[in-house]
């Protein structure tokens, strides 16, 4: 009976140990490590823009390097602490920088908040480990009749291949984490003749450094509407990618 005593005991502080480990492991890893909020800090990205032409379905790439610059801290509209993020942009290295856009960074301790546009998401959600879900796009306004962008309607951001290395052309990185935000088609895209629709989403971030790639891809054609027309993609067809090409 002693023996058996001695054996649960024994077993249930193994488990409780695992358990503080496991605990630990996940707990250990905090939101400012892949998303350092410091003034001063800037990452520079080669920004790639894909659009449609208006009521076309013939398409446009468009690119420019853009260094988004934390600024200051501010006191966003929960009058939590936040960072203001200044976005500049140019064509190319010999041109000037120009101020475009401002955002704002909210780091909440267990979270990443994002806004942009007036659009708040939540980037990144402790623990990092992977398959990890959460609804990233929960703040927007998705689905009144005056939304115009129900396209992000319930999407699951879940971590891939955290704490993994990167080669990212020719610049290597030592821990990353992937989202994958989504990866959805409605319809046929490959058939002119019927209606289809295509989301995309994905980031990766860098331990120290922040986001260091992203795509994003919505596209929504409507077919022709007599024999013998033309469909079209609508006006919120389009796409980004961010590709990190310097940073302090």
């Amino acid at each position: 009976m002693i023996k058996k005593i001695v054996w649960a005991l024994g077993l249930c502080c193994c488990v409780l140990v695992c358990c503080k480990k496991e605990t630990e492991t996940l707990q250990m890893t905090a939101i400012s490590e892949y998303a350092p909020l410091v003034t001063g800090k800037y990452i520079t990205y080669q920004l790639d823009s894909f659009r449609y032409l208006p009521f076309s379905n013939q398409s446009i790439i468009v690119s420019f390097q853009v260094k988004y610059q934390v600024d200051s801290m501010v006191t966003d509209n929960s009058g939590r602490p936040a960072y203001r993020i200044l976005r500049y942009i140019r064509k190319n290295p010999t041109n000037a920088w120009e101020h475009d856009n401002t955002f704002m960074a909210i780091n909440t301790g267990t979270s990443l908040e994002f806004v942009e546009n007036n659009f708040r998401f939540i980037k990144l959600k402790q623990p990092f480990r992977d398959t990890y879900t959460w609804k990233g796009n929960s703040y927007i306004n998705t689905i009144s009749g005056f939304s115009e962008v129900r396209y992000l309607d319930d999407w699951d951001y879940e971590y891939d291949s955290v704490n993994a290395p990167l080669q990212l052309g020719a610049i290597s990185f030592d821990s990353t984490l992937k989202v994958n935000q989504r990866d959805d088609t409605i319809g046929f895209p490959n058939d002119p003749s019927v209606f289809s629709e295509i989301n995309v989403g994905v980031e990766y971030y860098a331990k120290g450094i922040g986001l260091i790639y992203k795509k994003f891809f919505h596209s929504e054609y409507q077919p022709p509407t007599t024999s013998g027309g033309t469909g079209y993609y609508t006006n919120d067809s389009k796409g980004v990618t961010l590709t990190l090409i310097d940073h302090n």
